[in-house]
């Protein structure tokens, strides 16, 4: 299994417990989460960290994968210097063509000439004088028997020649493709190698990316605040500072932000769901960067760079909500990093989020008001949830400075589910924060 894969499914466990049971919340209505000191791991649960290829695995994996790729090369070189021989004049079966090719031209000429020699014949005996002698008349016609003789056996050679020449010409034709069909499959196996390389070297650089020594502190916090509502098609302003709390200088600080649209009410989310199609467009600057920067795949952290001990780092940030999203909320979180250059690393324990709700677009076209439905009976409103879990959540538009520690409930509705399934699922979808959350959730078991 591969990293990614891993941390996604680690990530997705912690997305499809809360959700799924969020879109059941009616059935488990009267049933109330049990406190969070007393939740335990399932005896059935993977560790995320179980699979994960060590470096000298994922080292060796390089090694084997450029060996297979460098083989591959090989084979692909002699295969195409194979085909390239059969265009050499000194090649046997190109000799063989060359030989026969000039036989049948040999054999089409005498056959030529003996037609020739038995037209002239056939002239010569049509054109006898009529006081022509009886010898001279037998002559003339042995001379067209011997004439046609001559020429069915030329026309036999000619045969027999263009056979030989069609024999030789097909050799060089079947040897050539069958050379051309182990030049393509050496190619297919080498892209199939080249591609095993390099997925090798992503898993390995990618490995190296994340640190495998870096550990979850709090030298490095995230604070993140923004308006309360979002109109669909308009963008928004969100502000992030980034601070290292820590004794000393952290160097190479990055920090990740993403936001995520909520699901709609009733909707069924699982561990299939694509929750890319829920992202909201993130663009940030800052005083050192005074253009709105998109994150992208190549690019998807803000680079902070160096923060002095107490030294803080703001960042403007500018959402946009797809004109076509429905209303209902959404949040943006973040979290930051630090890797010194003397090999001290560290992944920021506190996982900063802000919600927000999302107002439907605006929209010229008056609706049609929907005249009202006679009801027997009232309706009787239904209990709200009793909270539970991570106490120190910030409700909406606020921030978190607490992490993710415990395993979620897995009935009722609480907020708190919502606001850390839509977090992790963004994170599954964008990849940033997807360490930050698989380590913090295996954190938690263990604590």
């Amino acid at each position: 299994m591969k990293i990614r894969r891993i941390l996604a499914t680690a990530v997705a466990a912690a997305v499809t417990t809360p959700v799924v049971f969020l879109s059941a919340a009616p059935a488990f209505a009267d049933t109330k989460p049990a406190p969070a000191s007393t939740q335990k791991p399932a005896a059935d649960d993977d560790d995320p960290d179980e699979d994960m290829p060590s470096l000298e695995e994922l080292r060796a994996a390089v090694a084997l994968a450029q060996k297979e790729y460098d083989e591959a090369v090989a084979v692909l070189d002699k295969a195409v210097t194979d085909l390239k021989a059969f265009d050499k004049p000194d090649h046997p079966l190109q000799l063989a063509v060359t030989d026969a090719k000039t036989a049948a031209e040999a054999a089409a000429t005498a056959k030529t000439a003996a037609d020739e020699e038995l037209t002239k014949a056939q002239k010569a005996l049509a054109e006898l004088p009529a006081d022509a002698t009886e010898e001279q008349k037998t002559a003339a016609a042995d001379a067209v028997t011997a004439a046609q003789t001559a020429a069915a056996t030329a026309a036999t050679a000619k045969t027999a020649a263009d056979e030989k020449l069609g024999k030789a010409s097909k050799d060089l034709a079947e040897a050539q493709e069958a050379a051309s069909t182990v030049v393509g499959l050496a190619r297919k196996v080498k892209k199939s190698a080249e591609e095993k390389l390099t997925e090798a070297k992503d898993e390995l650089e990618f490995f190296e990316d994340i640190g495998g020594e870096c550990e979850e502190d709090d030298s490095i916090k995230v604070a993140l605040s923004g308006p309360k509502t979002i109109t669909a098609g308009q963008s928004a302003s969100f502000s992030l500072r980034v601070s290292n709390t820590s004794d000393r200088t952290l160097e190479n600080v990055e920090a990740y932000v993403d936001a995520v649209r909520f699901p709609e009410p009733g909707e069924l989310i699982d561990d299939e769901t694509d929750f890319s199609k829920r992202i909201i467009p993130v663009e940030w600057s800052s005083a050192d960067n005074l253009e709105w920067t998109p994150f992208t795949e190549e690019f998807d952290s803000i680079e902070v760079g160096k923060l002095v001990k107490g030294g803080h780092y703001d960042v403007k940030l500018r959402l946009t909500v797809p004109a076509d999203a429905a209303a209902g909320k959404g949040a943006a979180f973040s979290v930051a990093e630090y890797d010194n250059n003397d090999g001290d690393c560290g992944i920021g324990e506190q996982f900063a989020q802000t919600e927000f709700d999302i107002l439907a677009a605006k929209t010229d076209k008056p609706k049609p008001t929907p005249e009202p439905t006679p009801s027997e009976t009232t309706a009787t409103p239904t209990p709200a949830p009793t909270s539970g879990g991570n106490g120190n959540t910030s409700q909406q538009g606020g921030s978190s400075n607490t992490a993710v520690k415990g395993t979620l409930a897995a009935t009722g509705a609480n907020e708190n589910l919502t606001q850390l399934g839509l977090a992790a699922a963004a994170t599954v979808a964008l990849g940033a924060g997807a360490v930050v959350i698989a380590r913090r959730r295996r954190a938690g078991a263990d604590a």
